[in-house]
């Protein structure tokens, strides 16, 4: 029989990952961050830029999540990983020509972990790229150079979770 939200015994647990979205605008892309950000029970889901659809827009993918992720929208990304970068490793989900693949990656520090992710169109603006303490890519086998930044955060946040639980 499947197992209902109801009714699996997964064990509730908060992770110490904050998703910081850099210029993320498509609306079912913010729905579908709000229900990863909720499966994997992450700390907050930033979103910096102008015009994020947070509405009527994103709920069809959210599925109500929205109402459990603490959540918040700030308009430049710069000074929000300036004020985290304080307390946390920031980490940027991006391919460069110094990044690390994801698989190979180890979390080295004890402090809370950012995540990074960019504009569906450019990606994370060089900028922010210089403020991190790492960058890591997921390795893609076929001819598209990118995925959709749900699955790619999907994938990110499974990673960080696991090394973080074991």
């Amino acid at each position: 029989m499947q197992l209902t939200h109801y009714t699996s015994n997964f064990k509730k647990q908060k992770h110490p990952i904050t998703i910081v979205c850099d210029n993320i605008t498509n609306a079912p892309n913010i729905g579908s961050l709000f229900r990863i950000a909720d499966a994997f029970n992450i700390e907050e889901l930033i979103f910096c830029g102008d015009n994020i659809p947070i509405g009527r827009r994103m709920t069809k993918t959210s599925r109500s999540t929205e109402k459990y992720v603490n959540h918040r929208t700030e308009e430049k990304i710069d000074d929000v990983v300036l004020r985290l970068k304080e307390t946390h490793q920031i980490i940027a989900l991006e391919i460069t020509e110094n990044s690390t693949e994801l698989s190979t990656f180890k979390l080295e520090s004890n402090n809370p972990i950012v995540l990074i992710l960019g504009d569906e169109n450019f990606g994370v603006s060089e900028s922010v790229l210089n403020q991190c303490d790492a960058v890591v890519h997921i390795n893609m086998y076929g001819n598209n150079s990118s995925m959709n930044v749900a699955q790619a955060t999907s994938i990110a946040l499974y990673e960080f979770t696991k090394q973080l639980n074991s």
